[in-house]
């Protein structure tokens, strides 16, 4: 497995380094993958911009390019075990999780081999009737997709699904910490039908890898998921050759509950939308924020259930979450719990490492609630990444919406209430690219994601993600073209 997918073909690193890939239950090396240089990257992205250059994939029809995606999708399901387990001991989450996250993918690809339709060209109306005006989606260019750990196959699948559509060729780097579903994926690209040199795979540092991508004049777009800090460096970067960029840089997101909810069916989620993936997700509902005369409750609830969440190996049916992806991130999240702390949050559930011991040798975490939290710590304000509550206060709706706006992001929230025209009146108010109603944390393949504020720019799914990947063309035939006799009229001479 430790090879690195150029120009159609599997090789190893120009350095010879290689990555040992770590399974976060135990700590077992998984695999050993190449690590790849400044130079592989370069070569990708080479390759992408002859592929990209000669045009066979991008004149073929949008038709034939959706029949490829289709076809992807097929793989996919009929690999679907063997890439679920992948994830799985690469990711550490649960079995359960990995399959529901190929079952996504292969609807990704579905959704947009499905989509052709909106490649064709668009006719402008008024122009006069000796004029056709037609507005046509050329494929960007050369895409560099820069993915994340926490979902590493459905993230960068986002990405390449519209831009194969769009006909764009482009270079893929996965986290080198979770690399190896991205690997089985590009594994399937041959027998789709995917062209040598219009999918390319390098394994990778960002320093190393990710910062020839976005810095190439070769690569005309990055797609960046990841951390505000890193994305903010791809833009910086992406403006000395002025090339598009679209980022998804994470979330601070409030789940609102007020009292008329049903609160035994909100807790339940409240526990979800917080601890899913041990709560390693972008759009996660770490910051609950609860109405005053249920507060107590419901926050006491939501915590003497946390403590009962079942951590362990995900292939067990038993377990309910699995560990974090590293020891690095287990100390970052445990660092955010003594600042809790040290700040005057009181804690209700977990905050320290499992005792029980098959759970050593992971890098395990125990569900943590926090109560009595305002909106000035920076427990509340930051991006913990981890599976760590808050639990704030409110009065009425408008002080509901002061604090689900009260952040430096903005990619997701819920609010739970039995009130229907105070929920809608909320989640018009909430700047949230994504606002769930008595729900929390579904996505639709047909819907399109992305964040307010410094949660990123662009959107990802929808027809709008096919469209981060296109550039409009405005062609103007003119069919009986005259003299305009604007400038040096012979007649006048």
């Amino acid at each position: 497995m430790s090879k690195l997918y150029v120009d159609g073909r599997w090789g190893g690193a120009s350095g010879g380094a290689e990555r040992e890939v770590i399974n976060p239950f135990d700590r077992s090396v998984v695999a050993t993958v190449a690590e790849g240089t400044a130079e592989d990257a370069a070569a990708a992205i080479a390759a992408a911009r002859r592929a990209f250059d000669d045009g066979a994939w991008t004149s073929t029809s949008p038709e034939h390019r959706a029949a490829v995606l289709n076809h992807v999708a097929d793989l996919l399901e009929r690999a679907k075990e063997d890439i679920a387990r992948t994830e799985t001991l690469d990711t550490g989450k649960t079995l359960v999780e990995s399959r529901i996250d190929v079952d996504d993918v292969a609807a990704v690809f579905r959704y947009y081999g499905n989509l052709a339709g909106a490649l064709h060209p668009r006719v402008v109306t008024g122009a006069g009737p000796d004029v056709i005006s037609r507005i046509d989606y050329a494929p960007v260019g050369v895409c560099a997709m820069i993915a994340p750990w926490n979902y590493p196959l459905l993230q960068v699948a986002w990405k390449i699904a519209p831009a194969l559509l769009a006909g764009n060729t482009f270079v893929v780097k996965p986290s080198e910490i979770t690399p190896l579903s991205t690997i089985k994926l590009f594994e399937l690209f041959a027998e789709a039908g995917v062209p040598a040199g219009v999918a390319n795979l390098v394994l990778g540092t960002g320093p190393e890898v990710g910062s020839v991508l976005v810095e190439s004049p070769d690569v005309d777009l990055v797609s960046f998921t990841g951390s505000l800090k890193v994305g903010q460096y791809v833009m910086r970067a992406a403006a000395d050759t002025v090339k598009k960029v679209a980022l998804e840089l994470g979330g601070k997101n409030p789940n609102i509950v007020f009292a008329d909810a049903d609160l035994d069916i909100a807790v339940d989620y409240a526990l979800t939308a917080a601890f899913f993936h041990a709560g390693q997700v972008c759009s996660s509902g770490t910051r609950l924020i609860v109405q005053d005369s249920v507060y107590d409750d419901f926050v006491a609830e939501v915590a003497r259930r946390a403590d009962l969440v079942r951590l362990g190996n995900g292939f067990s049916p038993d377990s309910e979450s699995g560990p974090l992806v590293s020891a690095e991130h287990r100390a970052k999240v445990e660092e955010y719990v003594r600042i809790g702390q040290a700040e005057g949050a009181r804690l209700l559930a977990g905050g320290k490492r499992p005792t029980e011991p098959e759970l050593q040798d992971g890098f395990f975490f125990r569900p943590t609630v926090f109560a009595d939290c305002t909106r000035e710590m920076r427990l509340v304000r930051e991006e913990t990444f981890g599976p760590i509550i808050t639990a704030e206060r409110f009065g009425d709706q408008r002080e509901a919406v002061l604090l689900g706006n009260d952040t430096e992001y903005g990619l997701a929230g819920g609010v739970w209430s039995q009130d229907l025209e105070k929920a809608q009146w909320v989640a018009r108010r909430l700047r949230h690219g994504t606002v769930w109603i008595n729900d929390f944390g579904p996505y639709l393949p047909q819907a399109e994601w992305g964040g307010f504020k410094r949660s990123g720019l662009g959107r990802e799914l929808g027809p709008s993600g096919l469209h981060e990947y296109c550039e409009p063309k405005h062609v103007y035939q003119n069919l009986k073209p005259t003299a305009q006799n604007w400038f040096a009229r012979s007649a006048d001479a």
